[in-house]
């Protein structure tokens, strides 16, 4: 009902062109096709009609508009003109073209003997446009987090997600990514694609920073003679950075009286000067952050009893491991 309303409608205007020169219009066949021409927003589309010597009269319309008749053009839109190559050619051109300008055009021609159009329809495309996307965002592991991406375009445009990390593998979702119990694993920059073939993907990014308690990942001690100077280590991960405290025993311990503590990011130090036998022994290094908190035990050994120390640790690992496995048995757990 359409087409038939769209060609009624032309061939109404073509009456109102050419019925005053006595030029009869027939119906036009219905069943002939319409071709398509397809342009990029922003770039000049022709819409091609030929003719031939035959021809007495012929106009285009676009809809129920009549854009030129013969070369009088009764378009008042400046981007609009005709391409006239000899007698034969009489196509259109259309500059900088835009989405409210796809829809069908006409070119209708008059002969003595007949009356013909010729359709094509115009389709515009827009290329990909990522128009709203997440802001930056900082949460707490373990949270649930929902990524945004919206994206225009004609056609619609397929969004991807990928986190840059390493590997790089896509990830399900499209305008909205869903993370559940987010990982610190998962923290990093994350891309938004946007691509439907008309022109260079859209691409944006939202960084995503997971908050996590520190977690002490490494710690060295140190076995020097009396006299000399020892050097303790420890090393956290967190997110905020973690803040640390040494202590030896339940004293907090601070610079001063032999005792230098330094701060390098992620790691402190622990520098006892001038070691004597009253230094010997285990410290503890505790990392904080508003998140949680984290302790290891590091040593000050006497020089050569390092691997007694370990070993003797592990034996008695081994003893209380031998143990519990006895009283699971007499208890039948």
């Amino acid at each position: 009902m359409d087409n038939l309303w769209i060609h009624t409608i032309c061939i109404t205007g073509f009456f109102f062109l050419f019925g005053f020169q006595g030029f009869p219009v027939r119906s036009v066949d219905m069943q002939r096709p319409t071709d398509n021409v397809t342009v990029r927003q922003g770039d000049t589309a022709v819409i091609r009609c030929y003719v031939d010597d035959k021809v007495s009269r012929v106009a285009w319309l676009n809809r129920s508009n009549i854009i030129f008749a013969g070369r009088d053009k009764w378009s008042l839109d400046p981007r609009v003109e005709l391409v006239t190559k000899g007698q034969l050619e009489y196509s259109l051109r259309i500059q900088k073209v835009d989405v409210y300008d796809e829809g069908q055009y006409t070119c209708s021609i008059q002969t003595k003997e007949l009356s013909r159009t010729s359709q094509v329809f115009l389709i515009v495309q827009v290329p990909a446009n990522i128009y709203k996307v997440s802001e930056d965002i900082t949460i707490n592991e373990g949270s649930n987090v929902t990524l945004t991406c919206l994206a225009s375009g004609r056609p619609d445009p397929m969004i991807t997600w990928r986190l840059l990390n390493p590997s790089a593998e896509p990830l399900d979702g499209e305008e909205y990514l869903d993370i559940s119990g987010i990982t610190r694993t998962q923290a990093g920059r994350y891309e938004c694609k946007a691509s439907n073939d008309v022109a260079s993907p859209d691409v944006k990014y939202v960084n995503v920073i997971v908050n996590y308690a520190p977690f002490i990942k490494d710690t060295k001690s140190s076995d020097p003679q009396v006299g000399r100077m020892g050097v303790l280590q420890c090393e956290a991960s967190a997110i905020p950075k973690p803040e640390f405290k040494w202590y030896r025993d339940d004293k907090r311990l601070s610079n001063g009286q032999g005792i230098s503590i330094q701060m390098m990011g992620s790691r402190t130090l622990l520098l006892v000067s001038n070691v004597t036998e009253e230094d010997y022994g285990n410290y503890t290094c505790v990392a904080t952050n508003r998140l949680g908190i984290h302790n290891a035990s590091v040593f000050l050994y006497r020089p050569g009893t390092a691997n007694n120390i370990s070993g003797a640790v592990a034996v008695s690992q081994s003893l209380w491991l031998l143990l519990g496995s006895l009283t699971c048995l007499l208890l039948k757990c």
